[in-house]
């Protein structure tokens, strides 16, 4: 490891931040694929669970190589520390239930995915923790929601699929008044476009299934937080309940975010020019996208985001069935429900990752019966937009 580190650009972190070699000096990472650890001596092993972290002592508390993906994922954040779990819903389950009890109050905005409104509403409820929901958008909403204390505050932003903004140096300011905590899912911006903890965020997570990965292999998650954080509450919650992340997964992670930036704003630039194609077309009501001035937060993603995502919303005209003509007529693009990856995937929320919301829920969070989710990949952009055309003329 080198000792300017410290000075490295993001993209020479993306290549060899936590990178420890072995005694074999190997080029790429090592992988370590154990279970368990074996000691020199009983005394040594009394002395391996004091868990300290000086030693590795078991899988489910930690393993070189996902201490690895870690390290990389941390320096690339600009976070203190970084814990990785089995996937993104591990991630935000283990970020809000380390630090809850009962009579807790939780505050989020409604446009979240599905998974995040039954943690937040139905899960929580269980165990004697409530959660006010409000309207993203609105720093009315959220100046009361936040006017008493709260334990913790979970927003996605862009959020998924509605691509809505929370204005986050604004709530941040908001958590500190009311004493909460403020967890950003950062998915869709992606560590390269948006840095919720230089906005005043206190943890971030993510599913590295995304664009971390990138290419349909593993699944995988992250919390990321202070040492304190990380350390005295989100890791004895992990090691205890278990939701350990593979090393192969790891491994495969790290290596992924070797070439994030190279897929994200190769695909970033792709979706921009896309949403501008599809903007005004006579069988398209409307195209959300950050990046395009009709946005109507497109000023504040401008000031908290460096680049605008990889994903649109395609509200097609003619409501659920003109979306799935659409979606029917496609040849190249795959109807899929995960997001972030090399391949071009797209899906229709209401019948799939947000089907089990109300009609009422649905129409509060803009999730129409026309709405498609795009999720832009790495093909050529004349394929893309003659792919998008070939739907359009089905409908």
């Amino acid at each position: 490891m080198s000792k300017n580190e410290q000075n490295w650009g993001p993209n020479t972190r993306l290549v060899r931040a936590g990178l420890h070699r072995s005694q074999f000096e190997e080029t790429s990472e090592a992988m370590y694929l154990t279970s368990g650890y074996v000691y020199q001596s009983a005394e040594e092993a009394e002395a391996a669970f004091v868990n300290d972290g000086s030693r590795y002592v078991y899988g489910r508390f930690g393993n070189p190589t996902i201490t690895l993906f870690e390290e990389r994922l941390a320096a690339l954040e600009g976070a203190e520390a970084c814990k990785g779990v089995a996937s993104g819903m591990a991630a935000v389950f283990a970020s809000i239930a380390c630090q809850v009890r009962a009579g807790d109050r939780l505050v989020a905005p409604r446009a979240l995915f599905g998974s995040c409104t039954y943690i937040l509403n139905d899960l929580m409820s269980r165990f004697g923790v409530a959660c006010d929901f409000v309207d993203g958008t609105d720093l009315a909403q959220w100046e009361q929601a936040l006017s008493k204390p709260a334990k913790a505050v979970f927003v996605e932003t862009p959020s998924n699929p509605s691509l809505e903004l929370v204005d986050l140096k604004a709530v941040a300011g908001l958590c500190k008044k009311a004493g909460a905590r403020l967890i950003v899912d950062n998915v869709f911006a992606t560590p390269l476009f948006q840095k919720p903890l230089q906005l005043g965020a206190d943890i971030v997570v993510y599913s590295a299934t995304k664009h971390i990965d990138g290419q349909g292999r593993c699944l995988g998650g992250a919390v990321l937080g202070s040492k304190e954080f990380i350390a005295g509450e989100l890791a004895p919650f992990l090691r205890h309940t278990g939701p350990a992340l593979s090393p192969f997964n790891a491994w495969t992670l790290a290596k992924g975010l070797e070439t994030l930036a190279l897929r994200v704003e190769r695909q970033a630039a792709s979706a921009l020019s896309l949403a501008h194609l599809l903007e005004g077309h006579v069988k398209i009501a409307s195209v959300r996208h950050p990046g395009l001035a009709s946005h109507p937060q497109h000023e504040l993603a401008k000031r908290q985001m460096s680049g605008f995502g990889t994903m649109l919303g395609i509200e097609i005209k003619g409501g659920q069935a003109a979306a799935f003509r659409f979606l029917n007529a496609l040849e190249m693009i795959d109807i899929s429900n995960n997001l972030g990856d090399a391949k071009s995937l797209i899906t229709h929320p209401a019948t799939t990752t947000h089907q089990r919301l109300t009609p009422e829920d649905k129409q509060r969070q803009g999730i129409a019966p026309g709405l498609l989710r795009l999720s832009v990949g790495l093909e050529d952009e004349k394929d893309l937009k003659a792919d998008l055309m070939r739907g359009l003329a089905a409908v």
